[in-house]
């Protein structure tokens, strides 16, 4: 797919269990594009602070461990991996404790101010897509294309059980349902880029569709939009 020479970027954003990482996944395999996993980064720093300090506690600790860590992202056959200090984390950052130290270190502004940085020199001069919760009004406000996924809460609560229950979690649908419910008011009411859906941003719900139909919706926003910038590129020239 042409995206032009000048590069593009695509941020997509949306609660826990919207599909936000199988899409934005799938989108960058098909378009040829970096994937960044904002989350996995955040994710990351939560895993190095539980080894610190498992209570969480100490707000400047846990900045001063965001500064001193070297985060990379790579792909692979097998797919997105992640490096922590030079340590793949790739499994390790999906349990269930380090998702929930990724909510709350997500709400230290220092770590934002890192990861946010990371982020915006990882998509400064390469095609991207970028996902995570605030990719279109903080991270790229400037994005080529902003989408916000969202789905019920019973759906995203019953994906993130499957996806728990394949990987041998133990809590149950309602303490997921719980989890889920936590994560939406930490993330919606933190005072540092809280989760809000971009003015700009094109809304899909995500509930009852299967991941290719996501993908075709958005690949056809991808090419509405191709197609509108060059032709305003044209005008111009």
């Amino acid at each position: 797919m042409d995206t032009g020479r000048r590069h593009w970027i695509i941020a997509i954003d949306g609660p826990s269990g919207a599909g936000k990482s199988t899409v934005a996944k799938r989108l960058a395999r098909q378009l040829g594009f970096l994937y960044v996993d904002t989350g996995a980064m955040y994710r990351a720093i939560g895993l190095k602070a539980l080894r610190h300090n498992p209570k969480l506690d100490d707000v400047e600790l846990v900045a001063s461990i965001a500064r001193a860590s070297t985060i990379e992202l790579m792909d692979s056959a097998d797919g997105p991996r992640v490096f922590l200090d030079g340590e793949e984390v790739t499994e390790a950052i999906r349990s269930e404790s380090v998702s929930q130290a990724a909510s709350i270190v997500s709400a230290n502004s220092e770590v934002r101010r890192v990861l946010v940085c990371a982020q915006q020199q990882m998509g400064s001069n390469r095609n991207v897509v970028l996902e995570g919760r605030d990719i279109g009004t903080k991270v790229f406000p400037q994005a080529n294309l902003k989408v916000f996924l969202d789905a019920s809460e019973e759906t995203r609560a019953r994906r993130r059980f499957e996806e728990n229950r394949c990987k041998g979690g133990t809590l149950s649908f309602e303490e997921t349902l719980a989890e889920i419910n936590g994560r939406d008011r930490r993330d919606s009411q933190r005072t540092d880029s809280p989760l809000v859906r971009a003015e700009d941003a094109v809304y899909v719900d995500t509930s009852g569709k299967a991941i290719d139909e996501v993908l075709r919706e958005i690949l056809r926003l991808v090419e509405e939009r191709q197609a509108r910038e060059k032709g305003k590129n044209s005008h111009e020239t």
